[in-house]
C-alpha cells in the first residue's frame, strides 16, 4: 500500500502540471487516492496502537471527504455533460468562419455550439442560392463541416443547407407539456 501511494503521489505531481482538462482530472483522482491511503493507513495504525475509536473516526472522515470531493467534481462537470452553450466568442468565431468560407454562401442563418464533454458539438445553417446544383451545394457544406471539425475545440459539426431562411422553423419547440386530461 505504501508503494502504491508513492506511485500515486508521483502521478499526481506529474499530471497536475498538464494543460489538458482530462489529465488534470486524473491528477485530482491520484491526489484523492494519496489522501485516502495516508489517512486510512494512519487511522488504522493509530487505532490499533492507541485507541480503538481512531479507526472508525478516520473512516467517517474519509467518507465525508469522499462525498464532498466527488460531489464537487460532479457539480463542476454536470454542465459539460448536459450541453452548455458555447461562449459568445466561440459562436462569433464559428459565424465568421462560416460566412467567409465560400462566396456562394448568401447568409448564415443559425450557429449553435454546445458542450459535449470538454469539446463542442456545432450546428450551422447556411443559405445557398436556390439554383445552385446539389453537387456544388453538398461540396460547400461538406468542406465547411470539415473546416469546423478541424478546430481543436470541436468534436463534431453539422452543416445544414437551405435555399432560403424566411421559413417556419423545421423543429417545433415544446413550450408547455401536453395535458394528460382527455
Amino acid at each position: 500500500m505504501i508503494f502504491a501511494t508513492v506511485v500515486k503521489l508521483a502521478l499526481w505531481l506529474y499530471c497536475r502540471t498538464s494543460g489538458n482538462k482530462i489529465v488534470r482530472a486524473y491528477a485530482k483522482d491520484h491526489y484523492f487516492d494519496v489522501v485516502t491511503n495516508v489517512v486510512g493507513l494512519a487511522a488504522a495504525v493509530l487505532g490499533d496502537r492507541f485507541y480503538w475509536w481512531i479507526d472508525p473516526i478516520g473512516a467517517i472522515a474519509l467518507a465525508v471527504y469522499t462525498i464532498s470531493n466527488w460531489s464537487g467534481t460532479v457539480w463542476e462537470n454536470a454542465v459539460s455533460l448536459v450541453g452548455e452553450s458555447a461562449p459568445p466568442e466561440m459562436l462569433q468565431k464559428l459565424t465568421y468562419l462560416a460566412i467567409r468560407h465560400h462566396p456562394q454562401i448568401k447568409r448564415v442563418d443559425t450557429v449553435r455550439a454546445y458542450t459535449f464533454g470538454v469539446l463542442y458539438f456545432v450546428e450551422v445553417d447556411i443559405e445557398l442560392p436556390e439554383d445552385l446544383p446539389l453537387k456544388e451545394a453538398h461540396a460547400i457544406g461538406e468542406s465547411l463541416q470539415i473546416k469546423i471539425e478541424e478546430l481543436p475545440e470541436v468534436e463534431r459539426a453539422f452543416v445544414h443547407l437551405d435555399f432560403e431562411c424566411d421559413h417556419k422553423p423545421e423543429h417545433s419547440i415544446l413550450s408547455k407539456l401536453p395535458s394528460s386530461q382527455p
